[in-house]
């Protein structure tokens, strides 16, 4: 049951639901989704979980299945939570882009205090991304022993969208749009990219927008990242993007992302929420790993089902534990998994009870 767009207070009716897809994986997938479940139980509401199992296990065997079922499922409640998948024969994450029609990847990066980490700026930033096309949908072919050779392909469609929802985004946090790409060689594509971003910027009057030059916007950032809050991109270079200001923050552990399909009214249609790491098998079955993507995953979650107040709570009670010193190993901490969710559920209940010192 999708929430309405006002936001939301813990004076809600116990009998209130919401139900999601969640989209098994390997790895410390089931120590995850232990963990948002146990999130999950102490919201003021009914949070109910439909498992579909995408681990690579049914995959060998049964990988068509898998991903009728996941698809089943999403179109059937609009929203899911996925977990890491192991990459085998193919990367799960691209068939479920391409069979959801996801054109628009979200990726929110944030400094987190406490964190150790080599860069002293505040990252505080949106990366809106185009999901499809770029280099990435062209593994390319050999030309003899010595050259090979790939397509790179921009579509309008997605650019629209991605750019629309960079802008719709920025309106929200009343700031400016960069979009950037590099125009001035990749002058066909990067140059559609741009002229989209152009033409969805010209009906956003209220909000400034100017276009960057992708290799010059990674030095401005590390320079002086607090000038920046939303950037849209293609594909490769969102990518690229997102994994560097996880770095400038301390870690990709703590990166959640949002995947997204449209109607033909540029609604969303279909939403995918998942954190930003991988399986981790080499410390997978122990308890010892990093759930806070994951719970930042859901926070992004609650906030688009229009439980703002809910995911603004656990989004900030996830930084709120970490900048307390309440974090695991791979922060300099001493706490489980489930040390750490506990840690959390408390932060939130004090952030949902205003007990909590701002």
């Amino acid at each position: 049951m999708r929430g309405d767009s006002r936001l939301r207070t813990t004076e809600m009716s116990p009998a209130e639901t919401l139900d999601l897809a969640e989209f098994h994986g390997d790895g410390i997938s089931a120590e995850l989704s232990e963990a948002v479940h146990h999130v999950a139980a102490q919201l003021p509401m009914e949070v109910h979980f439909h498992p579909v199992d995408l681990s690579i296990e049914r995959r060998r065997t049964d990988a068509e299945g898998s991903y009728q079922d996941a698809e089943a499922a999403i179109r059937k409640l609009g929203v899911a939570i996925k977990y890491p998948t192991t990459t085998e024969l193919e990367s799960p994450n691209k068939v479920l882009r391409d069979r959801f029609d996801f054109t628009v990847i979200h990726r929110p990066v944030q400094t987190i205090p406490g964190v150790p980490t080599r860069y002293a700026g505040k990252v505080d930033i949106h990366i809106v991304r185009i999901a499809v096309g770029g280099t990435y949908e062209d593994a390319g072919r050999r030309i003899g022993t010595e050259a090979a050779v790939s397509v790179r392909v921009i579509e309008r469609r997605p650019s629209f969208e991605a750019s629309k929802f960079a802008f719709d985004l920025a309106r929200k946090l009343k700031c400016d749009v960069v979009s950037a790409s590099k125009y001035t060689i990749q002058r066909a594509t990067d140059g559609l990219f741009e002229e989209v971003a152009e033409e969805v910027a010209a009906t956003y009057p209220d909000v400034q927008h100017h276009a960057e030059l992708f290799d010059a916007l990674l030095a401005k950032l590390i320079m002086e990242s607090e000038a920046y809050k939303v950037i849209v991109t293609p594909n490769e270079y969102g990518d690229f993007l997102s994994d560097a200001a996880c770095g400038m923050i301390g870690s990709i552990g703590l990166g959640a992302s949002a995947s997204y399909s449209f109607d033909r009214d540029g609604r969303v249609k279909l939403a995918m929420f998942d954190p930003a790491g991988g399986t981790a098998p080499d410390i997978a079955g122990q308890g010892i790993c990093n759930p806070a993507a994951a719970l930042l995953a859901f926070g992004m979650l609650l906030e688009h089902q229009g439980y703002r107040a809910l995911g603004g709570a656990l989004n900030d009670a996830v930084r709120d534990a970490i900048s307390a010193g309440n974090t695991t190993g791979d922060l300099g901490g001493s706490l489980n998994t489930m040390g750490f969710t506990q840690e959390v559920c408390l932060a939130m209940k004090a952030r949902l009870t205003g007990s909590v010192n701002l």
